[in-house]
């Protein structure tokens, strides 16, 4: 395996920019669960924000970009889709 630095991307979320830095293997997944789903990037991240304010615990965005992705590994993307809309 090869490892490689994060790297920041904006995304746009509620009609604001905003950076999000990942690893180019959660970028890939992120690109890859978004293309199942048949959403945008943006709509995934978007769900996934609203998903972690809710949290009783919130977070940071690229933290629970990553929780999402790696639950979505663990259960096989047995998810229905992606995280419901608050």
């Amino acid at each position: 395996m090869r490892y490689h630095p994060p790297i920041k991307r904006s995304v746009e979320i509620a009609g604001h920019k905003t950076s999000i830095t990942l690893e180019p293997v959660f970028w890939d997944l992120l690109r890859d669960r978004a293309e199942v789903l048949g959403i945008p990037i943006n709509a995934l991240v978007a769900r996934i924000d609203a998903q972690r304010i809710e949290a009783d615990e919130p977070v940071g965005l690229a933290s629970a970009i990553r929780q999402y992705l790696v639950e979505m590994l663990a259960t096989g993307g047995e998810r229905e889709g992606p995280p419901p809309m608050a």
